[in-house]
């Protein structure tokens, strides 16, 4: 009698669930740590590019292309949600408003402006570096 192989074969939907769910809880965690040191620390971009990686290779998401650009798109959005976040919740501080409420609010000129004047250029070089260590770290 032959014994029955297990399915090695991850599911499909578990490595676009574990970017998600890994994704939004780094971008968390970077906004309270900018938020507790009062700057935008761009140095954890590029652990946020790994976290982005590993989610996807823990997922089990075969190599190639697709997972490599989908750890780059992931980094982008990780990027935009932590300086939106981040300048959300200063603003919402200062105006007597939850930091949720003050995301809603906060349009994408003035979120564009608040990000390029809190971002020096060693963020700016770090958030560039973590795209690239995303492409790497993905392949």
């Amino acid at each position: 009698m032959q014994e029955a192989q297990p399915n090695t074969r991850p599911a499909r939907w578990l490595a676009p669930v574990m970017l998600l769910l890994g994704g939004l809880c780094f971008t968390v965690v970077w906004i309270m740590l900018s938020v507790y040191t009062g700057r935008t620390c761009g140095w954890m971009a590029v652990l946020g590019a790994l976290d982005a990686a590993v989610m996807l290779r823990l997922g089990g998401m075969p190599r190639g292309a697709a997972r490599t650009l989908l750890a780059v798109l992931a980094t982008v959005a990780i990027l935009v949600l932590a300086n939106w976040g981040v300048a959300a919740t200063q603003i919402g501080f200062s105006m007597g408003l939850n930091p949720w409420d003050s995301a809603l609010k906060l349009g994408m000129d003035y979120a564009w402006t608040l990000a390029g004047l809190a971002n020096h250029m060693v963020d700016r070089v770090w958030m560039s570096v973590a795209l690239v260590v995303a492409a790497v770290a993905a392949r």
